[in-house]
């Protein structure tokens, strides 16, 4: 059973890297081409809106930054993204380890 554990193990990290290595991808391709109005000229990375000097933020609005935006959601842990499947798979494989061990030993 243990074995089959680590490879669970091992899937799940994998699961993990692919998610967060496609949301920085994701992240770095919608910022770089956000794009700021006249007025609101500075576009702030840390919260991903555009600023002047005198007014607060807005979201920057053209396409390929909605879009990324959308696609972090999908791989996120908002709105049912792939992240937020994680617990719930692993509940289901370990629980299926589990009643498989036990299936295993019961006698005819």
């Amino acid at each position: 059973m243990f074995d089959n554990l680590s490879g669970l193990a091992i899937g799940l990290i994998v699961f993990t890297i692919i998610v967060v290595v496609g949301q920085l991808v994701i992240t770095n391709v919608a910022n770089s081409q956000a794009t700021c109005n006249a007025t609101y000229t500075v576009f702030n990375v840390s919260d991903r809106t555009c600023w002047n000097a005198t007014a607060s933020g807005y979201t920057p609005v053209n396409s390929a930054f909605t879009q990324g935006n959308t696609l972090m959601g999908y791989l996120g842990t908002t709105g049912g993204g792939l992240a937020s499947w994680t617990l719930a798979i692993i509940a289901l494989a370990v629980g299926m380890l589990f009643i498989g061990a036990l299936m295993n030993k019961r006698k005819y």
